[in-house]
């Protein structure tokens, strides 16, 4: 039953959709149902799921992928400034420019492979961060950011006689406000983005073009040797990776109509790799894991001081409160980074393969639970064909 699930699209799609619409309501328990904290899963998921076709398919590290993030972000908010607010035309472009710019950029970059393709990937990161910090300041505006302001032209809603008489304009999809106060808008609009974005990573994932980035990541040297030219593969997955990131950049700026240079810095690039990381290379769901318990750290973690954790350990007697403050405070609000450190350090040494791997391992025991009445031989055996490890050899197989 649960092979006839896995092996149905429209399955997959229809329990992805429902666990990603109903968030607010599963998410409640703990603390993380506000819309600010929604979006922020929904838009890095987008991100995170984009960088897993390159890097969980073909193997590539990159680490200037925030290049693209911050590529869109600018295209989207100059799209508010001299367009229109609707969000829509903003995220297209966004696409478009990343797209573009992941063209040249991956092009230059593939010319390398391993760890130079990755410091060549890291250069071009901070090229692209110093030029909108410092140099390309009349398109960025520098450190302070670019933003809309009242009197931007905004030609296609002047055309539409939408004018903005008090205040800084809000975007909007067709006159509904992204950021309504208080409101899940913004949310299910990015939801709804998400829910095609892995939608279209899956059919990449289960297709012929799938498999043979898989196939150049097990053995790239076999296939080239067979006469395959894995160039322009590499170029496509690096591309739609890109312009993944550019539309999580188009609606950041569209939850909020700023763009800053430091959305691409380094650390955004390694932030994607860790998500990537800590939920499971190459699988379908764990970049999204990653992504919902990097920000989670980043959001809850860090906003806890002494005063709530005593209030948390307030049922132990006080001289015992006192001393679980003492040991869980370096590990929340300033320091939520050592929290998330120690996760990803134990993620990386038991289980290599993520959180997605622990969940495998965790989903045998209880078939072998179940099974204990029956044939524990196939059980096994089923576990057995799950590991890592046979299916990187089957991938070689195939390759």
């Amino acid at each position: 039953m649960f092979k006839k699930i896995l092996a149905s699209n429209p399955l997959i799609m229809l329990i992805f959709s429902a666990v990603v619409l109903s968030a607010p309501i599963w998410l409640a328990p703990f603390g993380a149902n506000y819309p600010d904290l929604l979006q922020k899963f929904a838009i890095f998921g987008i991100f995170a799921v984009g960088y897993n076709i390159l890097f969980g398919l073909t193997g590539y590290l990159s680490f200037g992928h925030a290049t693209f993030l911050g590529i869109g972000s600018y295209t989207a908010v100059w799209s508010f400034k001299l367009l229109t607010m609707n969000i829509l035309p903003a995220i297209v472009l966004a696409m478009i420019v990343s797209g573009l710019f992941a063209v040249v950029i991956g092009y230059l970059s593939l010319r390398r492979s391993g760890i130079y393709f990755s410091i060549l990937t890291l250069a071009f990161a901070q090229m692209a961060y110093s030029l909108a910090y410092s140099v390309l300041t009349p398109i960025t505006n520098g450190e302070t950011g670019l933003q809309v302001s009242q009197q931007d032209p905004r030609v296609l809603d002047a055309m539409a006689g939408i004018a903005v008489t008090d205040g800084i304009p809000s975007t909007n999809l067709f006159g509904a406000l992204i950021k309504s106060q208080g409101g899940y808008y913004g949310f299910y609009v990015a939801a709804v983005l998400l829910i095609i974005a892995f939608y279209i990573s899956l059919k990449i994932f289960r297709s012929p073009f799938g498999m043979k980035l898989r196939a150049i990541k097990s053995n790239q040297t076999r296939m080239k040797y067979t006469g395959f030219n894995t160039k322009p593969y590499l170029l496509t997955a690096f591309v739609i990776s890109g312009m993944y990131a550019g539309l999580a950049g188009g609606l950041l700026a569209s939850i909020d109509p700023l763009a800053g240079a430091e959305r691409m810095q380094w650390t955004a690039s390694g932030e994607v790799v860790l998500m990537t990381i800590l939920g499971g290379v190459g699988t379908l769901i764990g970049p999204l894991l990653g992504t919902t318990l990097i920000k989670y750290f980043e959001n809850i973690f860090s906003a806890l001081n002494d005063s709530e954790l005593h209030s948390m350990f307030s049922f132990m007697p006080e001289g015992l409160q006192n001393i679980m403050v003492t040991v869980v405070s370096p590990f929340v609000g300033e320091g939520w980074h050592l929290t998330l450190g120690l996760v990803f350090m134990i993620v990386v040494i038991f289980l290599p393969g993520g959180i997605m791997q622990g969940l495998t391992h965790l989903f045998n025991f209880v078939k072998r639970l179940v099974g204990l009445g029956g044939s524990n031989k196939v059980i096994d055996n089923m576990a057995a064909n799950d590991t890592p490890n046979n299916t990187l050899n089957k991938h070689k197989g195939e390759a």
